[in-house]
């Protein structure tokens, strides 16, 4: 048996043991070589250290001790005894505790090691190390219980850990503290998540310590009735109580508890409903151990209007403080239309409610960051809700992805965006307070950290903060190797797929990771999420390549159709043997077109990766309950990041061409056919003088203007995004043209330029409307608002519609389009999106 096969077959043994142990870096089966741990340069040996606390530790203090005995032993297997009485005479000792303790021992410490006071801030931490003839010695210290725990979650990044052997840094001298006073992730038990419904309480503690250790301070929960179902195939417990047991845990550790509480019921201005909301929402508050803060979205879910749902909220606030009197009340204006942002505005700057603790700036807000901070009264600070889950109609979309990948890995992909998430954060958190980000499982595992990370210190270097994941979290063996792995990850998903060959490279390094990692590091999430995305990019840009150079060989059938230059009498073959032999068939041309797009199907690429996917889809549901599948593994849908579903999606027209051709069959004449058949090669076709663009297509869009783009524009406001999301709900079968389109949000115009077109001549448009809010309408003006037609109604089955240029528009050579929704809606702000455009020289 092959090394590789032996591995795959021990993940299969191995995770249905180890199910319970979530996030668990278990220590190697054999000793890392010590050059392993002493890379980094001089090290302490801590194998026998000794942990000093100080006598009547608080149960927070306690709490700190207990992450680091367990951690390390989990890595290690060494044990670390605690003592409370600390002599110089120990061969090594970590002394953790508050400043005040670290004061006490003043005498006994090093000199270099004496704090001045009052270093650090509040929840900073100081670190430091430090070796003499007496032996090693490690001091964590903070002003509060917070400072304690986020020193030991510093130090534990910076151990080097392996079997039987623990060591730290000599000379390290950290003093630290966040910048950001809010750091924090939504874990919501609800069955609409892609893992997070199927964890237990002890997967939750080890979740919820995870985040602590690299500086998370906060946690969001959710109500049990949300929008979604109030029960899954996976819970372990009820709704509440789980609620209640993470906010349990969470308050354990010291971290605050919020909840998002969506106001969901029909009619707020109603006193039957808000009475009912206010017995329903006291049931949770009642039930839950801590609450420190409270958010009520304005809407996704909830669509009341402004005064009405701050009425609400006065009275919930009163209701909450009952229970937790020093809880705050924070809202948004998420999914306002624009009069009703307004409404909103006048409201708070005219009595500036005091019960009102901060807004969220969340998903579907139509001000943007700086306007929004500049409409508020100063007195409200800003509490960001990045969405770092989704990766396609969302928030903070992708850049530029390929519709390959949107079509099969999907809206929650494993989504591993270290720089993207780096170069969003540092655009919007000077407007805010911090974070808690909006998340829907475990899939944006990495982009959790590098916000945790980063909220703690903007400046650290993204390749560090992937290098501590991934040595802390995995293996440290791994460090380097990982991290970089997880970079080229992010890369993979940059530019058209057919052309970016680094995929396959991306696989070749983690295969070789994969080969030689331990039974343990294969049993490891963290390590298998990526493994998974590295194999799905390679085997969907393999299926890329053959299916299109399929779709092309039949189109190149079907285009010697124009030139056989045949008169029509030559067409009709009158005896089927004659016809099957004929060279003008157009039945044959079709069968042979056919069977070149079959063709892929006959004899699918890539096999090995295929079973290999699978393989990993079941190891992450034995590991953290990841749901990649919804009849297998009872996912709630297939865009919960069930994308073992879609594994084998077509990726290009194929389906669509079969579709073609069969109503091709059934005209009545050769004749017909034939014509049919050009028509059909020639879709895309704009004419002498004409031009045409796919928009959903990174590669075939010359004339879209792009406006300021991704890095400077993340959420895409002033910039033309590439979206998809072809309405899911209906079966109809489309061009791949028509799955992906540009679009613009809110009330910004999607805009092409045109130059060099000859003055003189008519031009038409033709254009195709596609997108994921068909309902709403759209307009077309062109130069010098020129209109071309008004708001009208997307046709729905999507099909070409045509529309005369005012020759006032291109009486100059050049020609603008400009396309507008409805101005002053709310909601997502899609519905401006056009997939195809031709300009037809009349």
């Amino acid at each position: 048996m092959n090394r590789r096969r032996f591995l795959k077959d021990a993940t299969f043994l191995t995770t249905v043991m180890t199910t319970s142990r979530l996030g668990r870096s278990m220590p190697s089966g054999t000793e890392a070589p010590a050059t392993n741990v002493n890379a980094s340069g001089p090290m302490l040996d801590l194998n026998n250290a000794v942990v000093v606390v100080p006598p009547r530790l608080t149960k927070r203090g306690q709490k700190a001790i207990q992450v680091l005995i367990e951690e390390v032993e989990k890595r290690t297997t060494i044990h670390w005894p605690v003592v409370e009485q600390w002599t110089s005479g120990a061969p090594a000792a970590v002394i953790v505790g508050t400043r005040d303790h670290l004061r006490e021992l003043r005498s006994r410490l090093p000199d270099e090691m004496r704090l001045p006071e009052g270093q650090e801030g509040p929840e900073g931490f100081r670190l430091q190390t430090t070796s003499n003839e007496a032996g090693s010695l490690v001091a964590v210290s903070g002003p509060d219980e917070r400072g304690m725990l986020f020193g030991v979650g510093a130090l534990l990044r910076k151990l080097r850990m392996v079997k039987e052997r623990v060591a730290v840094p000599n000379l390290l001298d950290i003093a630290s503290a966040p910048k950001y006073k809010l750091r924090g992730h939504e874990l919501c038990y609800r069955p609409k998540t892609n893992a997070y419904d199927a964890w237990t309480v002890p997967m939750w503690d080890q979740y919820i310590r995870d985040l602590a250790v690299f500086g998370n301070n906060a946690i969001e929960l959710v109500p049990p009735r949300s929008d979604d179902a109030p029960e899954g195939p996976h819970f372990p417990l009820p709704p509440l109580r789980m609620t209640a047991e993470q906010a349990r845990i969470a308050d354990d550790y010291g971290l605050d508890v919020w909840i998002w509480y969506p106001a969901m019921d029909e009619d707020y201005s109603d006193p039957k409903t808000v009475e009912f909301a206010l017995h329903e929402w006291a049931e949770v508050f009642k039930a839950l151990p801590r609450i420190d803060a409270v958010y009520v979205p304005a809407g996704d879910p909830g669509h009341t209007r402004p005064k009405h749902l701050l009425a609400l909220m006065e009275k919930q606030t009163e209701n909450l403080r009952r229970y937790h009197p020093a809880a705050q009340m924070w809202t948004s204006i998420q999914s306002f239309k624009e009069d009703w942002v307004n409404e909103f505005m006048d409201i708070v700057h005219r009595d500036e409610p005091r019960w009102l603790s901060g807004i969220v700036y969340a998903p579907q807000t139509r001000l943007d960051l700086p306007v929004l901070r500049k409409r508020l009264p100063e007195r409200y600070p800003i509490r960001l809700c990045p969405d770092i889950t989704h990766s396609v109609q969302c928030q903070l979309p992708v850049p530029d992805w390929d519709v390959a990948y949107a079509m099969t890995e999907g809206r929650e992909v494993i989504n591993p965006r270290p720089f993207g998430e780096v170069n969003i954060f540092r655009l919007q958190a000077p407007y805010s307070i911090g974070f808690i980000t909006y998340a829907e499982g475990c899939n944006d595992d990495v982009n959790k950290i590098v916000w945790s990370a980063l909220g703690w210190n903007p400046e650290v270097r993204v390749v560090d903060i992937l290098r501590e994941y991934s040595a802390y979290f995995v293996s440290d063996r791994l460090t380097g190797d990982l991290a970089q792995g997880l970079l080229r990850l992010e890369e993979n998903w940059k530019g058209p797929l057919i052309a970016n060959q680094s995929v396959y490279t991306t696989l070749e390094q983690f295969q070789d990771l994969e080969n030689t990692a331990t039974p343990q590091e294969l049993l490891n999430w963290r390590f298998q999420m990526a493994l998974y995305r590295a194999y799905y990019d390679a085997y969907t840009r393999s299926r890329l390549i053959n299916e299109t150079s399929a779709q092309n060989r039949a189109l190149s059938r079907l285009a010697g159709v124009g030139r056989m230059g045949v008169a029509p009498n030559q067409l009709e073959v009158e005896s089927p043997e004659a016809r099957a032999t004929s060279e003008f068939d157009p039945l044959v041309l079709l069968n042979q077109a056919e069977a070149e797009l079959d063709e892929p199907l006959r004899n699918p690429v890539s096999q090995d990766w295929r079973t290999r996917l699978l393989e990993l889809g079941e190891a992450l549901y034995q590991s953290i309950h990841m749901q990649l599948a919804v009849e297998r593994y009872q996912a709630e849908a297939v865009e919960r990041a069930a994308n073992l579903d879609t594994l084998d999606t077509a990726l290009t027209d194929a389906p669509w061409l079969k579709e073609q051709f069969t109503e091709i069959r059934h005209l009545t004449s050769d004749l017909e056919r034939m014509r049919a058949i050009q028509a059909l090669v020639d879709r895309t076709n704009p004419g002498p003088g004409g031009f045409y663009d796919d928009l959903g297509n990174l590669a075939c869009q010359p004339h879209l203007v792009r406006g300021l783009g991704s890095v400077q524009d993340p959420e895409f406001r002033a910039s033309s995004l590439v979206g998809f999301g072809y309405p899911y709900w209906s079966s109809h079968i489309a061009p791949v043209a028509w799955k992906c389109w540009a679009e613009s949000l809110f009330d910004a115009p999607l805009e092409m330029r045109y130059e060099n077109l000859d003055p003189e001549a008519q031009y038409k448009v033709r254009v195709v409307y596609s997108g994921d809010s068909p309902e709403l309408k759209i307009r077309l003006v062109g130069t010098e608002n020129a209109e071309i037609h008004p708001f009208i109604s997307k046709p729905f089955p999507i099909l070409p519609l045509e529309f005369d240029i005012p020759s006032a528009a291109t009486r100059k050579g050049d020609l603008t389009l400009k396309w507008f929704r409805e101005p002053g809606l709310g909601g997502n702000g899609r519905g401006c999106q056009v997939a195809e455009v031709w300009l037809i020289k009349k």
